[in-house]
């Protein structure tokens, strides 16, 4: 049985899992674990963008660490500056970003596979020097301290639990949006783009169209991340967004699972806990134990580790006895062709 395109099982895990996450600061947590959830909420927001342009529509993104960067500045100014209260910074800062991508898509326009990466690459290590340069708005190199925030509405939660659940809300809010326009012709008019660009135009599917509504909104969801990511941290510098956020948030894409639902939230994780278990296994050597775990996990998994659930899955339903089809691989999303990414930034 089949609701909205989930089956009741699939329903089923969602609906557990969301409760786990909502029970676990207040049983499960302590304060430390509280905030890297809190991080993994944010970067799993800007996750699902870069899984929109990339894993969907087949544009190799290396710098949307600049658009978390604009809407990280544009929380700090409203709240800092102009004493906006910072719940109302979060659109706008997601908007201005998915603004500047948009612009930003329509040169890209003219660029495809490794060319678009370069200019990508090129975004995010301009973004910090940039900030820099206007330091009497973004204070330079000293950045802006945010006040901390608290429960706005007397729920007894601590600030770190405050900030989870904050994070958790618009990420789930944000999936459910994403879902649903990955889920429909939007999303199908993506992926024909992503798989020949050639074939999309001759369909009647415009190309200039959604490459440039993919970029924009890839940048109003790392805007959203950015904005939460300072408000989480209650500091922004320019170190905080140059270019090893950018290729932190490819790795989680890749990691996750290329064009892929659930990918996002497990590579937002993984960003943020592996770093920590490298530094805690290996006191001596984490970046190096870093690497070859990832080394490691893309060569047992190379179409990330949601793609290796479904795998797993398909081939769990060959082995059926029974031999009724199972929802659970279908449900995690709709899996990359190999090497997707670069058949479709292959522009004629």
């Amino acid at each position: 049985m089949r609701f909205a395109g989930l089956s009741a099982r699939a329903w089923g895990t969602a609906i557990v899992l969301l409760v786990i996450a909502l029970l676990a600061p207040l049983f499960l947590l302590d304060r430390f674990n509280t905030i890297q959830f809190a991080y993994v909420w944010a970067l799993a927001i800007a996750l699902i963008g870069l899984n929109v342009l990339t894993g969907y529509s087949g544009q190799i993104s290396l710098g949307n660490g600049a658009f978390m960067a604009i809407g990280a500045y544009t929380t700090a100014i409203l709240y800092f500056k102009l004493k906006v209260p910072y719940g109302l910074t979060i659109l706008p800062a997601g908007l201005i970003a998915g603004l500047a991508g948009y612009l930003f898509g329509f040169p890209a326009l003219k660029l495809s596979g490794l060319y678009l990466a370069l200019a990508t690459f090129a975004l995010a290590l301009s973004a910090s020097p940039v900030i820099k340069n206007f330091d009497a708005l973004t204070n330079g190199h000293e950045g802006i301290v945010l006040p901390t925030v608290t429960d706005p509405f007397g729920f007894g939660l601590t600030n770190e639990q405050w900030l989870y659940y904050l994070a958790l809300v618009i990420a789930v809010l944000l999936f459910v949006f994403a879902r649903a326009m990955l889920g429909g012709a939007t999303g199908r008019a993506l992926r024909a783009v992503r798989d020949s660009e050639t074939a999309a135009a001759a369909s009647g599917i415009s190309l200039s169209q959604f490459k440039t509504m993919a970029f924009g909104v890839s940048a109003f969801y790392a805007g959203i991340a950015g904005s939460l990511y300072a408000t989480i941290t209650a500091y922004v510098s320019p170190d905080s967004f140059d270019l090893p956020l950018s290729l932190s948030l490819l790795v989680g894409m890749v990691l996750g699972g290329l064009a892929t639902l659930a990918g996002p939230v497990v590579g937002a994780a993984f960003v943020v806990w592996l770093p920590i278990f490298a530094q805690q296994a290996f006191h001596n050597k984490p970046d190096i134990s870093y690497g070859v775990i990832l080394v490691l996990l893309m060569f047992l998994l190379p179409q990330g580790i949601v793609g290796g659930v479904r795998q797993l899955l398909a081939w769990y339903r060959r082995r059926s006895s029974d031999g009724e089809p199972t929802a659970e691989a279908a449900d995690l999303g709709p899996a990359a062709p190999p090497h997707a990414a670069e058949r479709g930034t292959g522009g004629s």
